[in-house]
């Protein structure tokens, strides 16, 4: 490969921001639990997410709040994706990586993070972790003015999103067919 094309800055790629996201598909004390659970394990506050429509069978209605998120970026993200990698032991799988190159894994218990004791008050909540990968240069996507599209070349790929974790947080990527 090109010396040159190595030390590029604009083919850096960090971390655009972690998501985490708690869905517990009614309102009421246990929405309020799970908004305590992200509260406690990010220092975060959470915004409630509304169903898009309503679904009988569920017992939910369309704007009824179902779910709870928060969305961490800069160092508090890489501090999180640091503790909830330690959860699962450094390993995710090679599915967890989409064509986008963005990761996304599941924490079945909020108690496996490290300092986090049982609380009976809130009982067992699991959550879905995201995490979004960027290169400098994607704001053009984003801006109001002139935007424009990022081109392919651009455009993190799964196998660099999977380089770049391996290399700066120490995973483990499990080939599983």
């Amino acid at each position: 490969m090109n010396e040159k094309k190595l030390n590029n800055p604009m083919r850096r790629i960090m971390i655009d921001k972690v998501v985490i996201n708690i869905g517990v598909g009614e309102a009421g004390e246990k929405l309020r639990r799970a908004q305590r659970v992200i509260d406690i394990l990010t220092g975060a506050k959470p915004v409630q997410l509304k169903s898009q429509k309503t679904i009988r069978d569920f017992n939910i209605r369309k704007g009824q709040p179902i779910a709870v998120k928060v969305t961490l970026r800069g160092k508090s993200a890489e501090d999180f994706l640091k503790r909830a990698l330690w959860v699962r032991d450094n390993k995710v799988a090679n599915y967890s990586f989409d064509a986008q190159g963005n990761l996304n894994f599941g924490i079945s218990d909020y108690t496996e993070f490290e300092g986090v004791k049982y609380d009976p008050e809130i009982g067992i909540f699991g959550m879905d972790v995201n995490v979004v990968f960027k290169r400098p240069g994607y704001r053009v996507a984003r801006r109001r003015l002139k935007r424009a599209k990022v081109p392919q070349r651009h455009r993190i790929t799964r196998e660099e999103a999977m380089q770049y974790m391996r290399d700066n947080f120490n995973l483990n990527i499990l080939e599983v067919e």
